[in-house]
């Protein structure tokens, strides 16, 4: 018999480590989402780590905006932001302040909620697919632009924390491309993700969007 997966808050320490520490670490933590229908939960398997100014596939890479103030810290905040006109995706800030940097959260497994996660993605032909994807994951879990710069730290009353949950092993730890992105960070192997989890999306690599003419 399993062991249930640990409760704990994880503190803001936790965060405030290089991203590409903290990215591999995340699999298998909880994420916790207080909506005003109820308590959701999210066990996390697949994620991507952005290094900010360093990193050509960041939205940092060319400093500080309005769009990701959020991005330069404190550590253990959320980043949210609207893509395609159409979807938000949720990050989790970590590094120093003013040092941008953060893991967007690809995929996960619905284990608390999932009846509110199914009103949501009505499109999702079984719960594996709730949140399997940046996009289906803010859906599922009600996640918009209100949410940017929430604090994970500040305890159970806060709309997101992260808890320890159970921790996936080294051996089932997989990395690769991120999913998407172009350019010079195309080949960064910062995606990271549990071995044949069925909840981890597909790889995609870059397709150049065509310009209407």
């Amino acid at each position: 018999m399993s062991a249930r997966p640990d409760r704990t808050p994880l503190p803001r320490s936790f965060f405030d480590r290089p991203v590409l520490t903290v990215a591999p670490d995340l699999l298998g933590r909880t994420l916790a989402r207080r909506t005003p229908d109820g308590p959701m939960e999210l066990r996390i398997t697949e994620v991507e780590a952005y290094e900010g100014e360093a990193d050509p596939g960041s939205h940092a890479y060319r400093g500080r905006t309005a769009r990701n103030a959020s991005m330069f810290g404190p550590p253990g905040h959320a980043y949210v932001y609207f893509i395609y006109g159409m979807w938000f995706s949720l990050n989790l800030v970590c590094g120093p302040p003013d040092h941008a940097s953060g893991v967007l959260l690809r995929a996960g497994e619905i284990t608390v909620g999932a009846d509110l996660a199914r009103k949501r993605r009505v499109s999702a032909r079984n719960d594996r697919e709730l949140a399997k994807g940046p996009a289906r994951l803010a859906t599922a879990l009600d996640v918009d632009r209100s949410l940017d710069g929430t604090d994970l730290c500040t305890g159970p009353d806060s709309p997101l924390s992260l808890l320890a949950g159970t921790p996936a092993p080294p051996d089932l730890l997989s990395s690769g491309p991120r999913t998407g992105v172009g350019g010079a960070g195309a080949t960064h192997p910062y995606r990271y993700w549990i071995t044949h989890d069925p909840t981890v999306s597909p790889y995609r690599a870059h397709a150049p969007r065509r310009r209407s003419t």
